[in-house]
């Protein structure tokens, strides 16, 4: 059998209500509550003592109800601080801080604690006078011992449910800085000599007073058991499911805690050696496609460089040209005009068609490398595939620039003056035969064409003599 004790003072609907305790509310519409046994139930309260639910509401009778007793208590006993602390609030301009004695028993700081025992479940449990008499004296022991600082207000035993049970309301207070009294359970514990848990941590949520004290009751509750004949289970349960007693429970559900978090913990750490390492391979990918890159600009300045040497001897060759004459005024003046012009355009001609195809050629795989980073297979972050596609235009940029820049260079060179009028001469020596032959042909079939109608016409006029 197991043995279940519950502390708590708020649920989802706020502060624990009293009212449930004694049955000041409409049971008729409780399916949980059987009608029938409510009059069987056994009440207490400080001011009234016990009762029976059969009995409730006697002239004598100090107060009604439980909510009346927290209420009465809490005037009589906190009304010196809340008085106290109001006037502090007006003499520091903060009005809208007052509070009543009703404000503080119903703020879940500082409203009652309940606290639910129970021995067995529905299908199993004590007999109802063995758990009252345990109950009872459980909590004159907690009284006995530290009344000073906890109060006990009301208790009340139900047997209108599938289980019997108590619920035990109370609360912890202490003096203040000012020497008024205020419920205040850390501070009240405190004074009553308890230390935490772990006195070398912080004090928080899983690490104060009220775990030493919960611990405290568990012991004085299971040695009144025993002391009753009752061998029950050292770990109870409480709503169906694995419960220690609060600090036990907190202890266990952090060690739970811990171990799912350093499951999820390690499945984060591989996801994120997985993303390294696939944002490693990315880089030395980059790397590769930035020494191709490289690469490519290294054999485009040699190209250049290559260019510029086959430009430099051809115009050593062409030093040679420079004595040579034409004996034809006529022709050589012809010659000079055509061939200046027809230099000059074959210049242009020949530099536009270099730039097109050397640029076409090296900029390809600078398109094809910003088209692979921009591949959704790439992994890489936003700002990882951005900087590498301004290093991809930059790169773009420097070989038009060189292209650009080269191109200018071969077509001012091979325009100078005296590095044209090298290559004109190249070409005069290379048409000048054929057009001085194609004159000399002309000439001599002019003469001939001549020569044959003076000898037609000689012809023609001896026919007419």
């Amino acid at each position: 059998m197991k043995l279940t004790r519950h502390n708590g003072r708020t649920g989802k609907n706020g502060v624990y209500n009293p009212k449930h305790n004694d049955r000041q509310f409409d049971i008729d519409n409780s399916d949980h509550i059987n009608l029938e046994r409510v009059k069987r139930n056994v009440y207490w309260d400080c001011y009234n003592g016990i009762r029976s639910a059969s009995v409730t509401g006697k002239e004598d009778e100090i107060v009604d109800s439980f909510e009346e007793v927290e209420q009465l208590f809490y005037k009589i006993h906190y009304q010196d601080y809340v008085e106290g602390q109001n006037a502090r609030n007006l003499k520091n301009h903060h009005p809208e801080r007052n509070r009543t004695t009703d404000d503080i028993r119903t703020h879940k700081k500082t409203c009652p604690e309940e606290t639910i025992y129970q021995i067995g479940t529905k299908d199993d449990y004590v007999d109802p006078n063995v758990l009252l008499t345990i109950v009872t004296e459980f909590i004159t022991e907690l009284s006995d011992r530290f009344g000073e600082h906890f109060h006990l207000l009301n208790w009340s035993l139900h047997l209108d449910e599938s289980t019997p049970h108590i619920h035990e309301r109370h609360v912890f207070d202490c003096k203040n800085a000012y020497g008024e009294i205020f419920p205040q359970q850390e501070k009240a514990l405190e004074t009553l000599g308890f230390e935490l848990p772990n006195p070398e941590k912080k004090a928080g949520r899983f690490n104060n007073r009220k775990m030493a004290f919960d611990a405290t009751c568990r012991i004085l509750l299971f040695d009144i058991c025993k002391k009753h004949g009752l061998e029950l289970e050292e770990e109870p349960s409480h709503g169906g499911r694995e419960y220690l007693e609060k600090q036990d429970y907190i202890r266990m559900k952090q060690k739970k805690d811990i171990a799912s978090l350093e499951e999820s913990i390690q499945s984060q750490i591989e996801v994120v050696n997985q993303k390294k390492y696939e944002v490693f391979e990315q880089e030395v990918q980059y790397k590769e496609n930035s020494i191709k890159i490289i690469d490519q600009e290294k054999k485009l300045k040699a190209q250049s460089e290559e260019f510029f040497d086959n430009a430099e001897r051809i115009l050593q060759q062409d030093e040679t040209l420079k004595q040579l004459e034409f004996k034809i005024e006529d022709v050589e003046k012809l010659i000079d005009d055509v061939t200046d012009e027809v230099y000059e355009k074959a210049v242009e001609r020949i530099a536009d068609e270099i730039e097109i195809a050397t640029r076409k050629e090296d900029i390809k795989l600078v398109e094809d490398s910003k088209k692979w980073i921009l591949s959704p297979e790439r992994k890489a972050s936003k700002r990882e595939k951005q900087y590498a596609l301004d290093r991809l235009d930059g790169v773009v940029k420097k070989i038009e620039y060189a292209i650009t820049k080269t191109i200018s260079k071969m077509k001012n060179r091979l325009l100078k003056p005296e590095n044209k009028n090298i290559m004109v001469q190249e070409i005069k020596k290379e048409v000048k035969p054929s057009i001085l032959k194609k004159l000399s042909e002309k000439k001599a079939s002019i003469t001939r064409n001549g020569e044959t109608g003076k000898l037609n016409k000689e012809s023609s006029l001896d026919n007419e003599r």
